[in-house]
């Protein structure tokens, strides 16, 4: 059954999902695209879970859930049934792992071994980041110079300002946002 697919692979996105929402989307897109969407499709979740409020881990979730009962050919009620399924699933293993590890903790967040611990994930949640940014740069989005050097070119400047925007001149990732919707509604004139 859909639902509890969705269920088991949300639940272990979500237990394994260190970094945070960014460092999920690599281990989300590994386990949807394939199965229940297109790389098309998964972009435009990506791109509407960074606008909508909220974590965009658990976005994503809810709409890949929504999304994965719609190409499955479930109704509306069916549909929405799994965005609940899925952000359930991926929200549940940080709960119960909050709620038990939060005693011991702090009991124990200045040994030696939890400090340690701490040291090897740091690099692993920047890899997840890293991940996450290659497996988006692709050709659903950036097309290639040669099928369309149009919108390659724009993809790639699009890109480098807004990077070059957000880490050398501070500028808010809202109006970076906002200023890449208006240019690409202008590039479609």
């Amino acid at each position: 059954m859909l639902y509890v697919d969705l269920f088991c692979t949300f639940f272990i996105i979500g237990l394994f999902g260190f970094g945070g929402g960014y460092g999920m989307l690599s281990l989300i897109q590994t386990k949807v695209v394939p199965v229940w969407m297109t790389t098309a499709q998964f972009t435009d979740i990506v791109a509407i879970s960074q606008m909508t409020p909220g974590p965009i881990g658990i976005n994503s979730a809810t709409y890949c859930g929504y999304m994965a009962c719609h190409n499955a050919g479930m109704g509306q009620a069916a549909s929405v049934m799994g965005s609940a399924v899925a952000t359930f699933a991926l929200v549940l293993p940080s709960l119960i792992l909050m709620i038990v590890i939060s005693r011991l903790f702090m009991k124990y967040m200045k040994t030696q071994t939890v400090q340690s611990v701490f040291t090897g994930l740091r690099p692993a949640v920047v890899g997840l980041l890293a991940a996450a940014t290659l497996l988006l740069c692709n050709r659903e989005n950036f097309s290639t110079p040669s099928e369309n050097p149009w919108q390659f070119w724009v993809s790639v400047g699009l890109f480098l300002t807004t990077y070059v925007g957000t880490k050398v001149y501070k500028v808010s990732p809202i109006k970076m946002i906002l200023m890449a919707a208006f240019a690409g509604l202008l590039l479609l004139y």
